[in-house]
């Protein structure tokens, strides 16, 4: 769409089962959020919506995991998810939720409609049914072994690990997430779209955008030259939008039904319900004043900001149900990203390994600028990106301080002492300062024109560019020697540092929002459009400065040291539960009576009363070098703490005996092995296949240093 009227701009829905993190963040709000400031500054007619999708499966299982209701959760998380975007500069028009009344009206009407058009196919077909827990299980309902990565962990809709979408019937010994039982399928009833007599207009309107991202536009067509299949609408589920017609008790529309719809009706909210609006802090805010013609007039461009994994049903689903209940534009473009790994691990909530939003705001205050341009700079729009900490510290301290800042910084601090804070006079521009200029009034088309392709990295750079140039004028000029014997030339060399601070403080805005502001009241600036940004001469002769104050400041080791720690007790505890599941998921050899050990001859009580065997807690453990047998061990016993040295290394690792209660005979004599002291004996039991394994007490509230009698 060459020139829109109006912009509706969207970012994906996410699930309210936990807090927002970084993979979120550089997969589809940072990236929204850069292009809606842009489009604003433009003067466009813009309406930015976005909202926590609060149905479908994740959160009951959320629900389940916490012990509340799954309204409870949705509360919970909608909260936090949506304080964490306000405090990080994310400037949505309205953020809504799926749960409130409204949309269940919307949505429920949007279905009924179709279903009075006879869009849907009514069919009964075998689900998976629990029946232990005696109900029909949804895909991620349903774990088992993924058949491409051998994850055992696969859901029944998706492997997290590899990504792939999977069905329930691929799934390797599938089981139910609620009784562990092996489900079976039942029939029941529900209501398909067909998308299969669909795919003609789907694959014309496919085949209309050729400048899609080439990630989208192949997965898109991989689904169509594959065929595509009647999809259910609804399901056998109690928590969601109820089916809007007889016969469907006990029913709800599929998530990816009503999700979307979300959409629209958070933009109906904006207009109908202004209480709900977000308070933006610059730019303006929607021009029209019906919601109809953000999602009905052909001169609006629907532009959709999502993950990877979402394209399917934006660019196939969503735009199938807008073309049969007639009346709706299509998405223009889905600028979808890949995925933002951490330290080379896929991002996951359920496994708590993520850098979560809220957190890191907490522990980096005043840093929201950081990370928005990290992770910008690593944005996966072409492949998967990774976040590392060392990399955050690197790109904040010797591109953000050492180029931006320090530019911004020399130039300010030689006005305030040369000049009194006043911009001074450029006297005669030389070659060298009409170059410079003439160079930085390029930016704003350079970087519009990337920011308009979604080309946000490449945005950035130029941006970081533009600082460049500065920095490279001030050093080549050296005004700071140049005030001693040339006061005219160095007027002129700071006026020209200081009209590129006005346009930097200008084109910042959208990536960097919170230095825009910081940068605009040092130099008495109040909100400026793009197209002033062309302008060299935004600061008049005279105009006053404020104070110069850093821009940013350097992350200095302490602080990253602190965050990859943080990380290492996660992974940690992720190494030490993958590590019990494979061990318990392993085959257990049977018990070979013939192999038992014999009795050893009698003892004397008094001799076992001599033994003092108490109950302690394994502290610490490591690997006891060259040596494939014994673990180095800090036990504490109730009685002290101590060193205990136990072959136990082939069977358990330091990560799965850390906090593992055990049985301990605290009053054997100390005994020298590999060059370190050992002061007791843990007692393992053993069976007949050589396999040991702790023995512990069966209640959980005995105290260390509890005697065994």
């Amino acid at each position: 769409m060459a020139n829109p009227q109006r912009y509706t701009v969207t970012a994906a829905l996410i699930y309210a089962n936990g807090p927002i993190h970084i993979g979120h963040l550089a997969g589809c709000y940072l990236p929204s959020d850069i292009y809606v400031r842009f489009l604003r500054m433009k003067g466009e007619d813009v309406l930015f919506v976005s909202g926590t999708d609060e149905h479908g499966v994740p959160i009951t299982l959320r629900a389940r995991k916490e012990g509340l209701t799954p309204q409870q959760v949705v509360d919970k998380y909608y909260t936090v998810i949506d304080q964490s975007f306000r405090d990080f500069g994310i400037e949505f028009d309205i953020y809504s939720r799926t749960s409130r009344p409204a949309h269940h009206e919307f949505s429920s009407q949007f279905f009924r409609h179709l279903y009075d058009k006879g869009v849907f196919t009514e069919q009964e077909t075998e689900q998976y049914y629990d029946p232990e827990a005696k109900q029909f299980l949804a895909d991620r309902y349903i774990v088992g072994t993924c058949p491409h990565c051998a994850n055992t962990n696969a859901y029944g809709d998706q492997c997290e690990k590899c990504g792939t979408s999977l069905s329930p019937d691929e799934l390797i010994n599938p089981h139910s997430t609620l009784s562990g039982a092996k489900p079976e399928k039942r029939n029941t009833k529900n209501w398909f779209l067909p998308l299969d007599q669909l795919q003609p207009q789907l694959q014309t309107y496919i085949d209309a955008h050729p400048e899609w991202k080439s990630n989208v536009a192949g997965q898109c067509q991989s689904w169509l030259k594959d065929g595509l299949r009647p999809r259910a609408m609804t399901r056998d589920l109690d928590w969601g939008v109820s089916v809007p017609v007889e016969g469907a008790e006990g029913k709800v529309l599929y998530v990816w039904f009503d999700a979307p719809i979300g959409y629209i009706t958070a933009s109906k909210e904006w207009f109908t319900q202004p209480e709900t609006r977000n308070t933006l802090t610059y730019g303006g805010k929607p021009k029209s004043d019906n919601w109809e013609v953000y999602w009905k007039d052909e001169n609006t461009k629907l532009v959709h900001f999502i993950g990877k994994d979402n394209i399917v049903f934006h660019c196939l689903i969503f735009p199938a149900m807008l073309q049969v209940h007639g009346g709706y534009i299509l998405p223009d473009n889905v600028p979808a990203n890949e995925f933002l790994n951490l330290a080379g691990d896929k991002l996951s909530t359920s496994r708590n390994w993520a850098i979560w939003l809220h957190e890191y705001l907490q522990e980096m205050p005043g840093k929201q600028d950081e990370l928005r341009y990290v992770l910008t700079s690593i944005s996966p729009e072409n492949k998967d990106g990774d976040f590392t900490w060392d990399d955050f510290q690197a790109r904040v301290n010797n591109e953000l301080v050492a180029v931006f800042s320090n530019f911004v910084h020399r130039t300010m601090v030689l006005t305030q002492k040369n000049y009194g804070s006043k911009v001074p006079v450029a006297d005669q521009y030389t070659k060298e300062d009409l170059v410079v200029l003439e160079e930085a009034a390029k930016f704003p088309d350079r970087i519009g024109a990337a920011l308009s392709a979604y080309r946000f990295r490449e945005a950035q750079q130029e941006l970081m560019n533009l600082a460049r140039l500065g920095n490279k004028y001030l050093s080549d000029t050296q005004p700071w020697k140049l005030i001693k014997t040339d006061d005219v030339r160095t007027r002129t060399i700071l006026n020209v540092s200081l009209q590129l601070c006005a346009n930097l403080s200008v084109l910042c805005m959208p990536f960097l929002p919170f230095t825009s502001k910081k940068l605009r009241t040092m130099l008495n600036l109040g909100e400026l459009n793009w197209e002033q940004a062309k302008s060299t001469t935004l600061l008049a002769a005279g105009h006053t400065l404020t104070e110069p104050v850093m821009l940013f400041a350097k992350i200095d080791d302490a602080l990253i040291k602190q965050q990859v720690d943080k990380l290492a007790v996660i992974r940690q505890q992720l190494d030490a539960e993958k590590a019990a599941a494979e061990l318990a998921a392993a085959p257990k050899p049977m018990n070979d009576p013939s192999k038992i050990e014999a009795a050893k001859g009698e003892t004397s009580f008094d001799e076992f009363s001599k033994m003092d065997i108490r109950i302690g807690t394994i502290l610490e453990a490591e690997r006891v070098p060259k040596s494939d047998k014994l673990l180095k061990l800090l036990v504490d016993t109730g009685l002290d703490k101590r060193t205990v040295l136990s072959g136990i290394a082939k069977h358990y690792t330091p990560e799965q005996v850390i906090g593992q209660q055990v049985t301990i005979l605290v009053n054997l004599a100390p005994r020298k092995m590999m060059g370190h002291e050992s002061q007791g004996m843990i007692l393992m039991a053993e069976n007949t296949a050589g396999e040991l394994s702790f023995v512990v007490p069966t209640k959980t509230n005995v105290d260390n240093g509890s005697t065994v009698k």
